[in-house]
């Protein structure tokens, strides 16, 4: 199982599976094995649209309607793609499989053209929290990487009745603009350093003028050892069209460190994230062991979570963007999470 699993071989996988019984716990071998550079661009089927909140939000939907839940959260400068090689492995074993694209990203607009193009933490957990009402999903496996893996962190925070479990790479990463304007020492400042330029007209601007090029080299600096070709990136890069896309992504670093406000809407979520409240549902936390991109220490997060939990360093030259460079592994802890 360690190639992509194409929809014949999709289907087949999940009737023996599920007839020995355990279509949830299946196991995928070579874990810590790094995803094909390219993968079937049809492998998330077709995109869909539903109005959730101040969205109308493009998702995709794999797998049976009554398997149980797992929705996939990417980050920046990532998008659904991501997920090509996790989303039909989880699908061939019984389980839905809800893909969706941020604010700003691929198919997603905002309903009114007068709201704020707001990338804040708490906007962006709303959004997932309202998606979920609108699809009629009373709890699910959250799962995901940077921004994805932070709205992961706040939803099983702050509405554990909707997070059965949580699968977070690089861990507890729920943040507060008080502890944005700390200083940090100069070689974490260093790490940081497109959140400065983006506070900046020049870099606005030049994220503007230079946004595939940008996040290309964002791409190399965070997986220094991915591969990955032209192809996969341009994929991906075809979600940063979206014309709200520079806004929130300028929004979201701006207000982390306390340049421009919020909504008042989303000031009491934010308000309990400042205490920096525990995780109390079951937990794998991951680490690729070659992420170039900024990112905390698992010991320093390991308290946060004070339900059942493991952490999985996953080696091979694993970067930032481990569901997609480490498919397998992110796949299997998805699986694992719901017998911790």
């Amino acid at each position: 199982m360690n190639q992509p699993i194409v929809m014949g071989r999709r289907r087949l996988l999940a009737a023996s599976i599920m007839e020995a019984g355990v279509f949830q716990f299946a196991v995928f071998s070579n874990a810590s094995a790094a995803a094909p550079t390219s993968v079937d661009v049809s492998a998330l089927g077709a995109v869909r649209q539903i109005e959730a909140g101040s969205l109308n939000v493009g998702y995709f939907d794999l797998g049976p309607r009554d398997g149980p839940v797992s929705i996939l959260l990417h980050g920046w400068p990532y998008d659904v793609h991501a997920f090509d090689d996790v989303a039909p492995r989880l699908a061939a074993v019984g389980h839905r499989v809800i893909v969706p694209y941020l604010r700003g990203y691929g198919s997603t607009r905002f309903l009114s053209e007068h709201s704020l193009r707001n990338g804040q933490q708490g906007a962006i957990a709303a959004d997932i929290i309202a998606l979920m009402d609108a699809l009629r999903i009373d709890q699910a496996v959250l799962a995901g990487f940077d921004w994805g893996a932070r709205t992961a962190c706040i939803i099983a925070a702050l509405w554990p009745q909707r997070c059965k479990a949580l699968v977070s790479v690089s861990g507890y990463l729920i943040g507060n603009q008080q502890a944005g304007r700390q200083p940090l020492p100069p070689k974490a400042e260093l790490a940081w350093w497109y959140q400065f330029y983006f506070a900046t007209d020049r870099g606005a601007a030049g994220y503007a003028a230079n946004c595939r090029e940008f996040n290309r080299l964002i791409w190399s600096l965070a997986s220094p050892q991915w591969r990955f070709d032209t192809t996969t990136y341009e994929r991906t890069a075809q979600s940063f069209d979206n014309p709200d896309h520079v806004a929130i992504v300028l929004h979201n670093y701006r207000w982390r460190l306390g340049i421009v406000p919020g909504e008042a809407r989303f000031d009491e979520i934010e308000r309990l994230l400042v205490a920096s409240p525990q995780i109390t549902v079951p937990t794998i936390t991951m680490e690729g062991d070659a992420n170039g991109a900024p990112h905390p220490e698992p010991a320093s997060y390991a308290s946060k979570f004070t339900g059942k939990y493991q952490h999985r360093n996953t080696t091979g030259g694993i970067g930032h963007n481990l569901p997609q460079e480490a498919p397998i592994a992110f796949a299997q802890a998805i699986l694992d999470v719901y017998r911790l």
